[in-house]
């Protein structure tokens, strides 16, 4: 008689192919361009992702964060350098990263890097922001000085008329939402418990000139129950949906909140005031985290809050699936024209292609990947001398299956279905992962 055989469980898409996390630190100088690196973009492209060190994570939100960024000096590609977050998370491989929520300073910090007030921070939505070098050594967890007392979104906003950094932390006690204002000498001057009915995920919100908007939607944490995927996360249809409005220097009492219907965001493209208006486009998938269920796709679509009426009115953008959307930095919180997203395959978070949105003529441009090459997250860098809002570069880093590495590639934002004006060759793949900013050399 035959032993009997056991299943084998399939790998997830998050520890396989290009998801599959790399296993050096590398630093290589005078990487090799093909086409033209513009000679105006000097500043380092940093961009976070999951690398969880031990090879296996339950979930890809979950891998240890891994920075990798590329100098541009002088029309050259200077050099490519990854490195580990170092935070007590990594120094535990045997730590489980749901039980280190409880511990502010135990973070993954693998899901954004950001500079303000001088420093460099790696963000991860459960925990304190990391501070790191230029050259991406971690210098440790940044606090504001004693006051921050709650974790830090992975999606802070920084106002490009007042130089503040506005963001949130949610938590799976009460208070559920706490916002938080910095000034642009990077001074933590607010902190403002919001009330929300429970625990939800809350990943990112968005800002006005004048306003906050906060994103209470039905995916809520569930500790009794392990979600799908590895995280205790659920769709909930009794939770409900709805948009809070406050001033930027508001309190709670001052938020006013409006129903919408059930759906989530991790992403919101951008947010303005028109009048008595308030437009939000954001990346809406309609239900998520379902258990038994696929998620549905992200697809554009705009929220205007009508606040005279009480209401909001939705309007689908697009029904092709993006995700990751960016815009000129100088227009978060104002109105914007255009937008820029990562075309997403069906089967997996990351672009086929690359969409330019115009959202003055609905107008869609695409700029294809070929020979089966993969993308991530589109970040817009402007021209210093445009004079237009789409001035400029949008890059990002794009796995060659054929070569198994990766390239940053540099796309001209006013000739974006063409072909790449640079594409740098790096010396290893980059994990697909998740978001970034271009850091120039005459900004604190």
């Amino acid at each position: 008689m035959s032993e009997p055989t056991q299943a084998i469980e399939p790998t997830p898409f998050h520890l396989k192919g290009n998801f599959a996390p790399i296993q050096e630190e590398l630093t290589a100088f005078d990487l090799p361009v093909t086409g033209a690196v513009p000679p105006e973009l000097r500043g380092r492209y940093f961009r976070n992702g999951p690398n969880p060190q031990t090879g296996w994570s339950g979930h890809w939100f979950l891998g240890n964060g891994m920075l990798h960024g590329v100098e541009l000096q002088g029309g050259r590609a200077s050099w490519y350098r990854n490195r580990y977050v170092r935070t007590p998370l990594l120094a535990d491989p045997d730590a489980d990263p749901i039980a280190a929520i409880a511990d502010l300073r135990m973070s993954a910090a693998n899901t954004h890097v950001i500079r303000h007030a001088g420093r460099i921070l790696a963000l991860e939505e459960a925990h304190l922001p990391f501070e790191v070098s230029p050259e991406l050594e971690t210098l440790g967890a940044h606090d504001f000085g004693g006051r921050l007392t709650t974790p830090m979104t992975a999606h802070p906003k920084i106002c490009p008329e007042t130089g503040e950094l506005i963001f949130f932390a949610y938590s799976l006690e009460p208070p559920y939402v706490t916002y938080h204002r910095a000034s642009a000498s990077g001074e933590l001057v607010q902190s403002e418990p919001i009330e929300v009915p429970g625990a939800t995920m809350v990943h990112d919100f968005n800002v006005t000139r004048h306003h906050v908007v906060f994103m209470d939607l039905p995916v809520v944490w569930d500790l009794e129950a392990l979600g799908e995927g590895g995280l205790p996360i659920r769709w909930s249809d009794d939770y409900g949906a709805r948009l809070g409005v406050m001033p930027r220097d508001g309190t709670n009492a001052d938020v006013v909140w409006y129903e919408i219907e059930p759906c989530y965001v991790f992403h919101p493209m951008n947010a303005y005031e028109d009048g008595d208006r308030i437009v939000i486009d954001v990346c809406r998938s309609a239900r998520m985290m379902n258990l038994g269920e696929p998620d549905a796709p992200p697809l554009l679509h705009r929220w205007t809050i009508d606040r005279a009426a009480g209401r909001v009115a939705e309007e689908p953008l697009s029904e092709r699936p993006m995700e990751f959307p960016r815009i000129h930095d100088g227009r978060v919180g104002l109105r914007h024209r255009y937008g820029y997203t990562a075309g997403f395959a069906p089967d997996e978070p990351v672009a086929l292609c690359f969409h330019k949105v115009d959202h003055d003529t609905g107008a869609l441009v695409t700029h294809e990947l070929p020979d089966g090459r993969r993308g991530s997250e589109p970040v817009f860098v402007p021209a210093a001398d445009g004079t237009a809002e789409d001035d400029g570069w949008v890059l990002s880093y794009v796995y060659d299956p054929g070569t198994d590495r990766s390239e940053l590639v540099i796309l001209d934002a006013t000739r974006f279905e063409r072909e790449p004006v640079a594409r740098i060759h790096l010396p290893t793949r980059v994990p697909y992962g998740f978001h970034g900013s271009w850091l120039p050399d005459d900004a604190g």
